[in-house]
């Protein structure tokens, strides 16, 4: 976060510290406003042009919830692609030391487990939580929303430790399923990664909560710049202790971790809040919280499970497939992740606020206007990712061990890994307003599918392509899910439509998490 701070003329005392978030950004003016008279001139006209600023962005980010939403998707883009080109960079500083080297197959096979619980455990904790907490905060104030914080924080803190724990000591019955090809030196090797990257679990679980409160407030910035700091520790450890090999990845991950969450819980405490868990027991809103976790976790498992299976279904095909469909999948995620987390970190709040006061025709606009937005931009950027994918991958990787054969395999990976660009972003859009919705029962069914479909064109493809027939399904769900899903949303949009023009009693509606089923 950064913040400008003004000082009187002997510089002894601040004046004023604006942070640069979107909706904090004109906090303490009146400090500016009540500059001493000694002042210079040039600093006088810098205040001035600060104050016109200030007050333009407060006049856009107080407009209408399309033009907020637009703003904070502009701050969290921003910070998200600072974030993910120091990723870029960190994946080139690897693929020309690694290559496609069976170390590297190892580490990603060990890095699959946990973020494969993460995603699980942390995104669905989220999900579940952010509306409950938003609806709490709105109708009953801060102080119950606090208590609901400090309630799901002790939940959350004790399932990311149970999840751990059964993680490490169950690694002997699935790791030998996940890499079937694998020979005994290089399974024991993912052994011993698995086992020293295991505290990431716990160290992104409790960073992810914090930063989605932060967000729930409206404050995007920091949480979007704060995941710059894992692939500089990365960066920083392969050039500083080259004789650790690949476990220089591990432990950059875990430091950048252990780092990003402490920032972003100085930041909250900073807020006013306690980052201290305390139990009050199953009170309403809780149990809110855990009524829409149950089947959003069981929805997540069942949708993070198609990685899970493709990876392991890379690991059957020849040395170096997981390591070159990890390639071409992250020069494709850096645009669906920039545009995923920037929209689905800004619609968030606001679909949920909307919920919250019945505002089903706001919900209705910002959901058109958006999907069609999201179409209009990522078409033509994945054609252009297909046209080009060969000397994309050509100029980015192509060098020390990483051959022109290299190139050709990933390059076609990346060509059908971009297919389900619009179709993911979408999807990601309409998820954010099932949770909003309180609705997060329909991923179950959409998920099943979804990983069923995976695994049978998983099967298909791969006769025809290789590892690129596993980014050709993978693609080929997610047009599935979007489908699917935005089918879904419509019907029960309509629905809520047919009974708001329906002349029932005030006092006969039903409440919103009813009407909506």
């Amino acid at each position: 976060m950064k913040n400008l701070e003004f000082r009187d003329t002997r510089g002894s005392r601040s004046l004023a510290t604006i942070a640069a978030t979107p909706f904090d950004f004109t906090r303490s003016l009146f400090a500016i406003n009540h500059l001493p008279s000694s002042a210079s001139a040039d600093n006088k006209m810098k205040i001035d042009r600060l104050q016109k600023i200030t007050s333009l962005w407060k006049k856009v980010g107080s407009g209408s919830v399309n033009s907020r939403i637009l703003i904070a998707m502009i701050v969290v883009g921003f910070g998200t692609i600072l974030a993910k080109l120091l990723a870029v960079i960190k994946e080139l500083f690897v693929a020309n030391i690694f290559g496609t080297a069976s170390e590297l197959d190892a580490f990603l096979i060990a890095l699959t487990i946990p973020s494969f619980l993460l995603n699980i455990i942390a995104g669905s904790f989220n999900s579940a939580l952010i509306p409950t907490y938003i609806k709490v905060r709105e109708k009953e104030g801060a102080k119950s929303a606090q208590k609901l914080f400090a309630g799901a924080s002790l939940w959350s803190i004790g399932l990311l430790v149970l999840t751990t724990a059964i993680m490490l000591a169950s690694v002997p019955l699935y790791l030998p399923l996940l890499t079937n090809g694998f020979s005994a030196e290089k399974l024991a090797l993912t052994y011993r990664l698995l086992w020293a990257i295991s505290p990431m679990l716990i160290l992104t679980g409790i960073g992810s909560i914090w930063g989605a409160v932060l967000n729930a407030g409206e404050k995007f910035a920091l949480v979007a710049l704060v995941p710059m700091i894992t692939p500089i520790v990365t960066v920083i450890l392969l050039f500083g202790f080259q004789s650790w090999g690949v476990f220089n990845l591990v432990t950059g991950m875990v430091g950048g971790q252990l780092i990003e969450m402490t920032i972003v819980g100085i930041v909250l405490k900073q807020q006013g809040f306690s980052l201290r868990p305390q139990w009050h027991g199953f009170n309403t809103d809780l149990n809110e919280v855990a009524r829409e976790y149950a089947p959003a976790i069981v929805g997540s498992f069942l949708m993070c499970s198609t990685s899970l299976v493709d990876q392991s279904m890379a690991a059957m095909l020849p040395a170096g497939s997981v390591a070159a469909l990890s390639y071409g999948n992250r020069l494709v995620t850096l645009p669906i992740i920039i545009a995923s987390t920037a929209l689905s970190t800004a619609v968030m709040p606001y679909f949920s606020k909307m919920v919250a006061s019945n505002d089903w025709s706001g919900i209705r606009n910002s959901f058109r206007h958006y999907l069609l937005l999201i179409f209009a931009a990522s078409v033509p950027l994945t054609i252009l990712i297909i046209l080009g994918s060969e000397p994309i991958v050509q100029t980015l990787l192509q060098r020390g061990s990483f051959n022109a054969n290299d190139t050709q395999i990933v390059a076609q990976i990346q060509s059908c890994f971009a297919l389900q660009i619009p179709f993911y972003i979408g999807c990601m859009l309409i998820v954010r307003l099932i949770s909003a919705m309180r609705t997060n029962q329909i991923l179950i069914v959409g998920s099943a599918f979804n990983l069923a479909i995976n695994i049978g064109l998983n099967y298909f493809f791969m006769q025809w392509l290789g590892v690129a027939g596993i980014a050709l399904s993978t693609s080929f769900v997610y047009m599935f899910s979007f489908f699917f899903l935005l089918f879904f949303v419509l019907r029960n949009l309509k629905s809520i439509s047919t009974a708001q023009s329906d002349p029932i009693p005030t006092d006969r509606q039903l409440p919103v998490n009813k009407e909506i089923e």
